[in-house]
């Protein structure tokens, strides 16, 4: 089973025109939309808010504690796994973090020109690559968590300390079973095909 340390993609902040739909205008909508169509709607919803809920906790972090570091959510997110475990090498840092290698190369250039972040080779192959925090980095880490979970108790408060904990078990069942499952169903609707290439949306150029 893989260790799972923080949620994954970067959630930008965009100008919004005109009042934005509350969740509950959403669900409306959906309901109203999808209402003929024969489906598993409380899964539906289930995860649809998962979604919705991971953006929105992401977006507001990123624009709060994060922000006056100079931090993506990403970047964070590298820093995180690295102060958690320790020094590791590219692939299972990029494993832990939930992002490809290529994209880890960029964030961890960028985190090692700060002075955050430090590359290594090796002792065995030099072609593989170990991560580790710097002591500016492991400063960073130790005075800005506190902040970070000064907002994830903004973010979790209407919930009680018991729903806190029953919403992270679910969760978690949700993680488990997608880790021991996922592969497997995945298979199963791809009936043998490969899977395709990952696509932009962009149409190609002439």
């Amino acid at each position: 089973m893989h260790r799972r340390s923080l949620p994954p993609p970067t959630v930008e902040e965009k100008p919004v025109s005109g009042p934005r739909r509350s969740i509950t205008e959403t669900e409306q909508a959906v309901r109203r939309r999808l209402g003929g169509l024969a489906l598993q709607h409380e899964a539906m919803a289930a995860v649809g808010n998962i979604h919705r809920a991971a953006a929105a906790v992401r977006q507001h972090l990123e624009n709060s504690v994060l922000r006056p570091h100079e931090l993506t959510w990403t970047g964070f997110v590298v820093l995180w796994v690295l102060w958690i475990w320790g020094e590791a090498e590219t692939w299972s840092v990029a494993e832990e973090a939930g992002i490809s290698k290529g994209t880890l190369t960029g964030i961890s250039r960028t985190l090692e020109s700060r002075g955050l972040v430090s590359r290594s080779a090796h002792h065995e192959d030099r072609r593989r690559v170990l991560l580790s925090l710097t002591p500016q980095g492991e400063k960073l880490m130790e005075g800005l968590f506190p902040a970070f979970n000064a907002e994830e108790a903004f973010v979790a408060a209407p919930l009680s300390a018991q729903e806190c904990l029953q919403l992270a078990d679910s969760l978690r069942a949700i993680v488990s079973r997608l880790e021991e499952h996922g592969e497997q169903r995945r298979r199963e609707l791809l009936d043998g095909e490969k899977l395709a290439p990952r696509r932009s949306g962009r149409r190609p150029r002439p």
